[in-house]
């Protein structure tokens, strides 16, 4: 019996001590959260109307359920990012498409009808068209019985390189919405001539192709979008106990709801500092909805990690930011 016992001591030892040093390698709480930077803020469309999330289907016109406006800015104009960066953000997130000739305007939704008195897609315009739709046009939060932005928002729909220029300090993530390689490689173009400097102040994030398009242009610059969060995220899982950052995860940008976090090693503060590390940022949204649901009420925020010092995604900078930098 006590050959057996002494038998099975050292595999047992081996495997217990095993245990504790993957424990104590991958646990946060063994991290401290004293000293430690605050919480990058990144701001969507800049201040931004808002709405119930839980009404949104595929085919919502989101313009169409505001809440009651608390402020008048509309989202993805120079306005509501100025407005944003004077809130408290650190970063404005924008959208970008490309024209009929050629240009890259700023605007989120699939077709014009939504938000706009115009008809169809950006695709279908010249940027000087463009620029003579009204961008409030469409928002209501009683129904339609009023529409608060109607007629104020002619000539409010910028070009890349207008927020390029009218932010040249600022970090700025762009999303290239449309999954086409011509917007990938636009943005690319244009990009390209920024100096070094300036493309470090910038991410690029959205649908596989155009990034993909714009990575193979650009290399130079941090980008991402779900195919290479999940190239990521999968090598992350099957290596991260170790300690190791994979490739994949190097010099790019996450997305990351917290429910998804909590299933990877170190999660939260050992991730984000490994990934700060190899020169990647951790952008935090909130659960309960897609990859741009938002800390947007004082109660999100109190749902942050305590120490957490990587991004925290919100609609409401105007609310967030006075919050997260006390």
């Amino acid at each position: 019996m006590r050959k057996i016992v002494r038998r099975l001591g050292v595999p047992l030892a081996v495997l217990l001590a095993a245990s504790a040093a993957l424990w104590a390698g991958n646990n946060s709480t063994l991290t401290g959260t004293d000293g430690r930077e605050p919480p990058l803020v990144l701001a969507h469309r800049g201040l931004a109307q808002t709405f119930d999330v839980a009404r949104v289907a595929a085919d919502t016109c989101t313009a169409q359920i505001i809440h009651e406006p608390e402020h008048p800015y509309l989202e993805n104009t120079l306005e509501s990012m100025r407005a944003a960066f004077d809130a408290g953000a650190d970063v404005v997130e924008f959208d970008v498409k490309l024209t009929r000739d050629g240009q890259l305007a700023v605007f989120h939704d699939t077709t014009l009808e939504c938000r706009t008195d115009g008809r169809g897609t950006v695709a279908e315009y010249t940027m000087a068209e463009l620029r003579e739709l009204d961008l409030g046009y469409g928002y209501t939060a009683d129904g339609g019985a009023t529409h608060p932005f109607r007629g104020r928002g002619a000539g409010l729909m910028p070009s890349a390189p207008e927020v390029l220029a009218a932010f040249g300090d600022r970090e700025l993530l762009i999303h290239l919405k449309n999954d086409q390689a011509a917007d990938g490689q636009a943005l690319a173009a244009l990009l390209e001539r920024e100096p070094q400097q300036r493309r470090d102040q910038l991410t690029v994030y959205g649908e596989d192709r155009a990034v993909a398009a714009f990575t193979a242009a650009l290399p130079g610059v941090r980008a991402t979008s779900k195919a290479m969060m999940e190239s990521c995220l999968i090598r992350y899982a099957a290596m991260g106990w170790t300690g190791h950052v994979p490739a994949a995860c190097r010099n790019t940008q996450l997305h990351l709801p917290a429910r998804y976090g909590r299933w990877l090693w170190g999660w939260p503060l050992r991730f984000t500092d490994r990934m700060s590390e190899a020169g990647t940022r951790v952008i935090l949204v909130a659960d309960g909805g897609d990859f741009s649901a938002g800390f947007d009420a004082p109660a999100d925020v109190a749902e942050i990690p305590a120490g957490w010092s990587g991004g925290v995604w919100t609609n409401r900078v105007d609310v967030t930011a006075p919050l997260l930098k006390s």
